[in-house]
Formats: C-alpha cells, sequence, structure tokens
C-alpha cells in the first residue's frame, strides 16, 4: 500500500510539472505550426529572476510572481523578436531565428551574471517533508500537484468559456478561416506566447525548487521533455500535451523504479525506445487534434 501511494505521489507530481512545461510548448504551435526553441531559455529567465530578485525585502511568494512576469515578458519578446519579423517567410528562417533568440539568452546569461550556478531563494517549506498514510514525501511534491491541477483547472475553463480562449481554439483549428471571420492574428499570437510564458513561469519556479540552482542551461531538459510529451500527447492536441506529460512521468517513474542502480544511467535510453515503440503504434501522437490549416 505504501509503495502504491509513493508510486502515484511520484507520477502525480512529475506529470503535473511535465504536463505545464508540454503545454506552454503546444500552445505556440498549435497556432502558428511551429516548435518555438527558445521555449526552454524561458524557463532559464525564470530561475534568473528568481535569484535577481533574492535580495529585495519582499516576500518569497512575491519573487516567485516577479519571476513568472519575466518569463511572461520573454515569451511575448520571442514572439516579437523572433517570430514576427520572419513570421511571414519560410519554415526554414522562423526555426532559426527560434534557435539565434534561444543561443542569445544563454550567451547573455553566461556574459551578464556567470557561466556558474547560481543558488536561488526558496522558502523553508520547499524542504519540508509530510506523512501520507505512513509514506514520506516532500511537501513540494504535493505543492506541484496542487499547482499543475489549479492551472490546468483554470486553462481548460479560459479555453472553454472565454472568448480569447474560443477564438484561439478557432486559430488553431483554422488560422486562415478565424483571420477572415475577424478573429485579430497578431493579438491572438501574443496571446499565446504570453500564456506560453506564464506556463514556462510556473513550471520554472516548480523546475528549479527541485534542484535549488540555476544555469544558462537549464531550459535544455525541459524543452527536450516538452517536445516528447507533446509528439506522444499529439502536436496539435492541448488536452494530449498534457496525457503526454503524465504518460512520460509514468514511463520515467516506472522505469526509476524498476530498473537495476547499474541500468538506472540507462533510464533515458530506455525512456526513448518506448517513445519510439509509442510513436511506431501512433504516429500522430495518442489524441488528434483539430484538423489544421497552412500556417500563418
Amino acid at each position: 500500500m505504501a509503495f502504491t501511494i509513493q508510486f502515484v505521489i511520484d507520477v502525480l507530481s512529475l506529470g503535473g510539472a511535465y504536463a505545464l512545461i508540454a503545454l506552454g510548448l503546444v500552445i505556440v504551435f498549435g497556432i502558428l505550426k511551429l516548435v518555438n526553441f527558445a521555449y526552454g531559455e524561458l524557463i532559464m529567465v525564470t530561475g534568473y529572476g528568481l535569484y535577481l530578485v533574492g535580495g529585495a525585502e519582499i516576500p518569497w511568494i512575491g519573487m516567485a510572481i516577479l519571476a513568472i512576469i519575466v518569463a511572461v515578458i520573454f515569451g511575448i519578446a520571442t514572439d516579437y523578436i523572433a517570430f514576427r519579423p520572419v513570421r511571414a517567410k519560410s519554415m526554414t528562417a522562423v526555426l532559426i531565428t527560434s534557435f539565434a533568440f534561444s543561443n542569445l539568452l544563454q550567451n547573455l546569461a553566461l556574459l551578464l551574471i556567470s557561466p556558474r550556478p547560481r543558488n536561488v531563494p526558496l522558502p523553508a517549506f520547499f524542504s519540508d517533508t509530510v506523512e501520507i498514510f505512513g509514506v514520506v514525501t516532500p511537501l513540494r511534491n504535493l505543492i506541484t500537484i496542487a499547482a499543475a491541477l489549479v492551472l490546468l483547472s483554470l486553462f481548460a475553463w479560459l479555453m472553454q468559456k472565454t472568448i480569447l480562449g474560443i477564438a484561439m481554439r478557432a486559430a488553431a483549428t483554422n488560422f486562415t478561416m478565424a483571420r477572415m471571420l475577424g478573429v485579430p492574428a497578431n493579438l491572438i499570437v501574443s496571446s499565446a506566447f504570453a500564456m506560453s510564458g506564464f506556463m514556462a513561469g510556473v513550471a520554472g519556479i516548480l523546475w528549479v525548487a527541485r534542484i535549488g540552482t540555476v544555469v544558462p542551461g537549464i531550459g535544455g531538459e525541459p524543452l527536450l521533455i516538452a517536445f516528447i510529451a507533446t509528439v506522444i500527447g499529439g502536436m496539435r492536441s492541448l488536452p494530449g500535451a498534457v496525457l503526454g506529460g503524465f504518460l512520460l512521468a509514468f514511463i520515467d517513474t516506472t522505469l526509476n523504479y524498476t530498473l537495476p542502480q547499474d541500468l538506472l544511467k540507462f533510464r533515458d535510453a530506455f525512456t526513448f525506445g518506448l517513445v519510439i515503440m509509442i510513436l511506431l503504434w501512433r504516429p500522430e501522437g495518442l489524441l488528434k487534434g483539430p484538423a489544421t490549416g497552412a500556417r500563418t
């Protein structure tokens, strides 16, 4: 019983973080039909934002909110700097500018702050543990589960019940038709980047809370996780990205629990092998998104 509870908590906490990261990536992909390779750097700027405001005389929750705002601003800046000027050009041009903006942010962090890991301020309760039915687990795991549950519920409500959400779903289904019907293109795209930045900001706080430090390359692993989760779940499906995040967490946690110690260093190889098997079975992902029009 204790093993099952611990396993479920681990899967839900890791899956919640993965789902938020994947959702931030697929929001932009759903509209632009392009992967934002600078997405991982939004998590990086969240970590550095938390580090830079660490000396301020404000409560930690205020620091976290400021760090998330920084991620939202950089998310919108990604649209204005890397995507909007070349949006009408070829797909290759947009991908290259996305890579370039990602490298620019990393190098700015190297030059202006430091290549060395920097400790970020975290409240003491992130290190506390709680006991649930005889299982001792870090409190941050429960915080991650609660944050993911609240944010995923709010996001589902926003997409289903608000004019902005309906317009974004229409744009993701057929952007050209949505524009012809009066949906403001630039506002929808900027809103998608802002939401992506918000998701990256919250996920970034949860991510750095697990490791306690930030480095210029911290966004590489979350970007890879988000990409794999969205490919598994379905590149055009928002629920698919969430499902992919939790499925990837289930695979990672199962391998952590079952692999012998000598084989744990090959865990990623086993994970990618299982991902390939899933994609051979469902090449389009587990959930199909809406029929899509041409890239805008």
